[in-house]
């Protein structure tokens, strides 16, 4: 899914605009159907009888060549490759550690872990990377307390992360990437069973010891590991950037706490940066659009032209934080909803505030030098942001 720095490339533009579907081939040479459209995204994302995430995931490049034992043994416990029934059995067990009422008591660590996190920053001294010294740190600490993870295995699974996400890499580079992220989060699971702490890995095995495989609570945590610090991070460096080049719009998310969570939702909807939820695979003859799609047919989402449909919000392609954008897909729809949205909005609803007071001067260290955006990854974002103050 190319952008054009913050935005979409024209071409995807036109074709929500023009046709709203249309047939692509997949960097892994699959062909399959793009949808465009806010409304008609949200239809698929809200149908998962007719749109099958689990039809989906048995085509999976990531598995392709493996013994159907090994292909299983990798996607256990994969929430998004499941479809209900079993999809709901396993989000069940873990939506009460991510609850919004749960989220708010944990506030006051995660306001803990971004002052530290600015305190690092301003020792770095400037010109200092924003992305290294504090949106990768934040949501990374974050999310390994949550989980149980030593945080000084993070350089590790970042890079791990990193090559899985990188679409531009070899195949069997991202499949050996995901390989070495089930390997180590067997050994926290093999941990965490002979000895369950108060982690959500621990009150798992507590609590589901006995309904759960191992390779289940492995796969859970390995793509909790990633959603929980990937996503957040980009978002916040990304966002940075953002409001940097919209300086009004800064200094209302650093001098007015009411703006600051209509901030993040315009900054969720505007940057969208998971370019496509993942596929699905049509369990019967759909019409989207116009357009007729037949049984077993891949269905892929751009999710950051829709969130920019004119059908679904005024000036779609403006950064206009005091509106809120209410409703958008930048966590998806449906079953399959981000459980992990209340966490994320926690940590950015934090973060940016407390960046921008701490550093009231905060610029761009080189303003004419070209942002390095992560093109080629499943997630985008920034390797990279230098500042100053």
């Amino acid at each position: 899914m190319r952008r054009n720095g913050f935005s979409p490339v024209e071409e995807l533009a036109r074709a929500r605009d023009d046709q709203g579907v249309v047939q692509v081939t997949t960097p892994f040479g699959q062909t399959g159907y793009l949808v465009c459209r806010f409304e008609d995204v949200r239809q698929v994302l809200g149908d998962p009888a007719r749109f099958s995430n689990a039809r989906a995931r048995t085509k999976s490049p990531l598995t392709s060549g493996l013994s159907e034992e090994e292909a299983a043994r990798m996607r256990a416990g994969g929430l998004l490759g499941y479809d209900p029934p079993e999809h709901s059995r396993l989000r069940r067990m873990l939506t009460p550690e991510f609850t919004v009422r749960r989220m708010r008591r944990l506030q006051p660590r995660i306001v803990e872990i971004v002052d530290a996190a600015l305190d690092d920053l301003e020792r770095a001294g400037r010109p200092a990377d924003l992305v290294s010294n504090f949106a990768l740190p934040v949501p990374s600490l974050v999310i390994c307390e949550l989980l149980g993870v030593p945080y000084a295995d993070r350089d590790e699974f970042q890079e791990r992360s990193a090559r899985l996400l990188d679409i531009s890499l070899p195949m069997e580079q991202r499949m050996a990437a995901q390989r070495e992220n089930r390997e180590y989060m067997a050994t926290l699971v093999a941990r965490a069973r002979a000895e369950p702490g108060e982690d959500i890995l621990g009150m798992l095995i507590r609590e589901h010891g006995d309904d759960l495989s191992t390779d289940e609570l492995v796969g859970i945590a390995a793509l909790l590991l990633i959603a929980g610090h990937e996503t957040t991070s980009n978002m916040l460096g990304l966002g940075t950037l953002a409001l940097l080049q919209n300086p009004d719009q800064l200094a209302m998310v650093r001098d007015d706490p009411q703006r600051v969570g209509p901030a993040v939702e315009e900054l969720l909807r505007w940057l969208s940066i998971v370019h496509s939820v993942a596929p699905r695979s049509t369990t019967t003859e759909v019409e989207i659009a116009g357009h007729s799609i037949p049984a077993d047919s891949l269905v892929m989402l751009s999710i950051p032209v829709a969130n920019r449909d004119g059908a679904f919000i005024d000036d779609p392609d403006e950064l206009d934080i005091t509106r809120g954008a209410g409703g958008h897909l930048a966590f998806g729809h449906g079953v399959h909803h981000c459980l992990g949205a209340p966490l994320a909005r926690m940590e950015m609803q934090v973060a940016f505030p407390a960046l921008l007071r701490r550093f009231p001067g905060l610029a761009l260290a080189n303003p004419g030098e070209q942002a390095d955006f992560r093109v080629f990854n499943a997630v985008y974002g920034l390797r990279s942001l230098h500042v100053t103050w």
